[in-house]
Formats: C-alpha cells, sequence, structure tokens
C-alpha cells in the first residue's frame, strides 16, 4: 500500500475531521469499520494534518495545468453542514479504496457522481483531483465546476476550471472564467498577464490565443503587464508589428522595466540587428544597474560577431556583478573563443568557486584550454576530476588521447578498457581505441578491435561505419561495401554510409553510375552536408563531366575548405586547363591543412 499511497493525491484533509464528527451519530460497529477503512486507504500524513489549514490553501492537490497566478489567501470558507448519509458514506468509501488500488477511473466517476448530487465544494475538489490524476479531462472539468459554483470565492476552483477548459482546447468557453480570475485584485491580474501566454500554450489556435489576451488587456490598459502579454501573443503569429508596438507601449508605461526592453531587441534582432543593439545599448546608458538587459546586449554583440565589444560589455558587468556564475560563465566562454586562454582560464576557474550549477561542464572546457596551451599535465588533472555525468565519458576519450599523443599508446588502450561505463557507452569507447590506433596507422589493430565489438554488436550503425572506413584503408574493399551494404539496412537514413560507400566506387572508377545513385540519395538526406556535395563532384568528375564537377566542388570548397576538398577542385581545375586557380586552391589548402595525406598525394602527382 505504501507504493500507492505516494502515488494517489492524499484527500483534501479539512474533509476528514468534520466527516468523522458526523461519524459519531453513526452506530459504533458502522464507525470501527469507517476508521479501518480510513487507515487503509488514506496515508497516516495525510490524517495527521490539522484541519485548522484553509483547505483552499492547499496548493499540492491541484492540477498543474491550472497555475495562473498565485492564490490569495482569504478567510476560511463557511463550508456547508453536509449530511453524511449512509450513500455518501459508502460513495466516499468506495471511492478512495478504488483509488489506493489503482481503479482510478471508477474512483473518479464516483466522486465526480457525488459532487454533483452533493454540490459539496470539498468534495468536488477531490473529485477533480483524481480525474485529473487518472487523466479524465471531460470528468475532471464536471467536478471542477461545481466546485467553482459551489465556492465562487476560491481562487484555486477559479484557476482549475480555467486551466482544464484551455488544456482541452475550449478557450471561447474559458474566456469568462479569466475575466473572473484577473478582475479578483491587483496583484492577480499583474501576474497572470505574465503568465497567461504560457497558460494558454497547449491551445494550437495561436490567433484564438491572441484575440483572448488582447480582451482581457482591453479592461487593463495602464498596465504594462496587460501590453507586455498582448507582444508575446502577437510574436507567436509573426506579428512583429503588433507585437513592437504593445511592447514599446509597455515601456512608455513602466521605462525602468529590463524585460520589457529585452524582448523588444529579442522582436528587432531577426529583421534588425543593429536596432536591437541599439535598443539596449540606450537602455544601459539610462539603467546601467540591470544584468539581465547587459548579458543580453552582451550577447548580441556576440551574434554580430563583434567579439572583443562583447567581451567589453561581459567585464563591465563583472565588475558590477563579480560573483554572477552568469557572467563570469559567458566571459570565460568568449575569452577561450578570442583564444585568450590565460582570461578564460581565470574566468572559469573563479566560476568553480561560485554555485553554478554545471561544474564538470567547466572542468572540462578547463581540460580543453590545457591541451590548448599544451599543458597536459593540467589538462589530466582537469579531466580526471570529473567523476560523474554528461561530460564523463568525454573526458576519458580526451585523457586517452593526450595519453597518445604523448607516444604512450598502449597506456591510453588500457586506460579506455578500464574505465568503468554503462553498455551504452562502450560503443564511444571501442570508437575511441580504434580511433588512436587509426592516427598512427595501427589500422590491422584497430580493425580487430572493431571486429571484437562487432561480435557483441553485430548490428551497431557507429561500429559498421568506423570498420567500413578501417577496412578501406587496408584495401579490403568487399568488408567496406559489406559493412555500408548492411548499414544501409540497418539504418536507411544514415546519409554518410550512402556517401562513404558511393564515393569508395567513385575513387576507385568503378560502378559509377551506382555511385552517383547513392550519392544522390545521401544528398536527399543531408543537403547541407558540404563533404557529400564533394562526393558528388568527385563523382561527375570520374563520369567526365567538368562543369557540374566544378559547379559541386567549388560549392564545397566555398562553404568548407578542407584539404581533401581543396585536392579534388584543385585537380578538376588542373585537368581542365585552369592551372594557375589549381595551384591558388592548393596553397590555400596546404595553410589550413598541411598534413592532409591526400592533398600532398594530388599536389605531388601533378606538379612533379
Amino acid at each position: 500500500m505504501t507504493r500507492d499511497r505516494q502515488r494517489i493525491p492524499p484527500v483534501s484533509h479539512s474533509v476528514l475531521p468534520q466527516l468523522l464528527l458526523k461519524l459519531a451519530r453513526l452506530s459504533e460497529a458502522l464507525f470501527r469499520l469507517f476508521v479501518i477503512t480510513l487507515a487503509i486507504a488514506f496515508s497516516a500524513g495525510a490524517l495527521a494534518q490539522s484541519d485548522a489549514k484553509d483547505d483552499d490553501d492547499d496548493d499540492d492537490d491541484a492540477p498543474a495545468a491550472t497555475s495562473v497566478a498565485p492564490e490569495v489567501r482569504k478567510e476560511p470558507t463557511a463550508f456547508p453542514n453536509q449530511d453524511l448519509t449512509e450513500p455518501v458514506l459508502l460513495g466516499l468509501l468506495v471511492a478512495e479504496i478504488a483509488a489506493q488500488r489503482d481503479n482510478t477511473g471508477y474512483a473518479a466517476q464516483t466522486y465526480v457522481d457525488l459532487a454533483k448530487r452533493t454540490k459539496d465544494p470539498r468534495i468536488a475538489r477531490r473529485a477533480a483531483e483524481i480525474a485529473n490524476f487518472a487523466k479524465l479531462p471531460n470528468l475532471a472539468l464536471d467536478a471542477a465546476k461545481v466546485w467553482f459554483d459551489a465556492e465562487p470565492g476560491s481562487m484555486l476552483a477559479l484557476q482549475t476550471v480555467s486551466g482544464l477548459l484551455i488544456a482541452s482546447r475550449r478557450v471561447e468557453e474559458a474566456e469568462p472564467y479569466l475575466v473572473k480570475l484577473f478582475a479578483s485584485n491587483d496583484a492577480t491580474a499583474t501576474n497572470g498577464f505574465m503568465q497567461i501566454n504560457r497558460f494558454l500554450a497547449p491551445n494550437p489556435d495561436k490567433a484564438m490565443n491572441l484575440a483572448i489576451v488582447r480582451k482581457l488587456a482591453s479592461n487593463y490598459p495602464m498596465l504594462p503587464q496587460a501590453h507586455f502579454a498582448v507582444a508575446q501573443a502577437a510574436a507567436a503569429i509573426d506579428n512583429d508589428s503588433l507585437a513592437l508596438e504593445e511592447i514599446r507601449r509597455a515601456s512608455q508605461l513602466r521605462p525602468e522595466w529590463d524585460l520589457a526592453a529585452i524582448f523588444e531587441a529579442q522582436l528587432l534582432q531577426g529583421k534588425a540587428p543593429a536596432e536591437a543593439q541599439a535598443r539596449l545599448a540606450g537602455y544601459l546608458q539610462k539603467y546601467p544597474g540591470s544584468r539581465e538587459a547587459g548579458l543580453n546586449y552582451a550577447r548580441l554583440l556576440v551574434l554580430d560577431k563583434k567579439l572583443p565589444e562583447a567581451r567589453t560589455q561581459f567585464e563591465s558587468l563583472l565588475k558590477t556583478f563579480p560573483e554572477s556564475p552568469d557572467v563570469l560563465y559567458s566571459v570565460g566562454l568568449l575569452s577561450v573563443q578570442l583564444k585568450d586562454y590565460d582570461s578564460g582560464e581565470r574566468y572559469l576557474s573563479r566560476l568553480l568557486q561560485t554555485q553554478f550549477r554545471d561544474k564538470n561542464g567547466v572542468r572540462f572546457t578547463l581540460g580543453q584550454i590545457s591541451e590548448e596551451k599544451k599543458d597536459f599535465p593540467a589538462a589530466l588533472k582537469w579531466y580526471s576530476q570529473i567523476e560523474s555525468g554528461q561530460q564523463f565519458v568525454p573526458s576519458r576519450l580526451r585523457y586517452a588521447n593526450i595519453l597518445a599523443k604523448q607516444g604512450k599508446l598502449g597506456e591510453a588502450r588500457e586506460f579506455l578498457r578500464k574505465t568503468s561505463v554503462g553498455d551504452q557507452q562502450q560503443v564511444p569507447m571501442i570508437l575511441a581505441e580504434a580511433q588512436l590506433l587509426r592516427e598512427v596507422n595501427e589500422n590491422a589493430e584497430a580493425l580487430k578491435v572493431l571486429n571484437k565489438g562487432l561480435e557483441s554488436q553485430p548490428d551497431q550503425p557507429e561500429l559498421l561505419y568506423e570498420r567500413a572506413l578501417t577496412a578501406e584503408k587496408l584495401e579490403r574493399f568487399d568488408m567496406l561495401e559489406a559493412d555500408l551494404t548492411k548499414l544501409i539496412n540497418v539504418k536507411p537514413d544514415h546519409a554518410h554510409a550512402y556517401n562513404a560507400l558511393g564515393y569508395s566506387f567513385a575513387d576507385r572508377n568503378v560502378r559509377l553510375d551506382e555511385a552517383k545513385k547513392l550519392i544522390e540519395k545521401a544528398m536527399i538526406l543531408a543537403p547541407e552536408d558540404l563533404f557529400i556535395v564533394d562526393s558528388l563532384g568527385w563523382t561527375y568528375y570520374r563520369m567526365g563531366d567538368y562543369p557540374k564537377a566544378l559547379e559541386a566542388l567549388r560549392r564545397a570548397w566555398q562553404g568548407r575548405p578542407d584539404g581533401e576538398i581543396g585536392a579534388h577542385l584543385g585537380e578538376v581545375l588542373w585537368v581542365s586547363g585552369d592551372r594557375a586557380e589549381a595551384e591558388r586552391i592548393w596553397q590555400e589548402a596546404v595553410k589550413n591543412a598541411p598534413d592532409n595525406e591526400a592533398l600532398q598525394k594530388t599536389i605531388k602527382r601533378f606538379k612533379r
């Protein structure tokens, strides 16, 4: 019974004491039966609660979808003097026992029937709780309406009815309840407008949501939050002109409100980034103490690639908010992006002394900074401090990679094998070990590692793909074709499998029609992948269609000046007669990727 009591919402405690008083009028045997049943059906904690607690202040049992604004405390409701007749008593017993035994549908229906019959708001509230828990929205709504009709002063009942109507996409029907909710007092209206769009979010008809919000806001022309809510609803249907008009009105009514300035800048950012920056810059001149406005301004500068200006803004914020985790994190990452590793290390190290939640993420970044500085002992120290969480496996892979860079390949492999991970994390460890071996051209040993991994997981897509690439290095084209064909069957949307198989054919100048079809399929699955565009251009070259080859390869090179793409483009230019352009491309490619094997071989082949 313990497990069930934790799952079923507890009975509203103010009902019990009054019911027990009524029971004194019944026979002693019936009273004992009822008390025994209650002891079985309800948790001890529920019976121990004082009945002095106002029923309307017990928000823990309310349906989650109904919180528009905090409930205003009021004097206890004068509940009706409910006669505890035998049918009512029996219904309560049956409903609660059914609920505790997981028959929540029957419990909800029984409670709703009792609520309609008695018009008791306590029973109606319990009916709404059970029906909502049982995911029976129509019954929950019936009960909530009875509850509100019986207790019209209850803010929680009003919130519940409104929330259930909106969750059921009956937004128009919810409107009069929302009007009452907002009209209850000034605090409710203010808070309600700040949450109304989230409250309306389950309704897919965003135009209807805007109409409702505008109607509610029309009663509050001088309330900034009302205009803010209209701006949000307008933005949700891409009505930017109305959104800007309303958010600017909110700012006029409350000029110091940073949230309005930030939202206006967000609206402007898409089409007029300079205006967005100017809006926040102007706001900060008048109200320099806003952390959120300062952070958003700095982020807009980052988006506009004004990185030095952004760092200046972050550092200015840091003077005002020296212990702010958000500011430290932002200025630290920006320093790293600017390759100012010493500053980045300093800021992120300070961040570890704050209450920042993702400290392992910070340690991982500090490890990467140490790697960039070639301070491998420090990098190993940072990675070793990550003992759990999302960064655990990546930190172990980086640790092993550093060992391999230091010429300790055997130690790196042993480290990976001894790292204790779950079954789903075994694959990254296998792939990492194979990659370390491939990087030192120990492809045969890498193949053994992958073979062993595929023994226990023969259909694992990443292992199949990696073994195919390794087989190509060993000129085991039969294995490459078999693995990639199997991978396509196992995962038909694996764009790189089609591309790798097609490119293998094209590069060996065999089965070119099939190669073209495979790469075109890959293009359909990943049209923006420039390596696939390069493969298509290379296939056209092998087929003798130089214009199409150049068109594809130029597109790939412009988007991604990779060494191998440069090798391909340069070769096609060379054989097309444009040797000067070919040499220019190759020179640029060598600057970007001086160690690219394919590039070096291509240049040597044509410029002996």
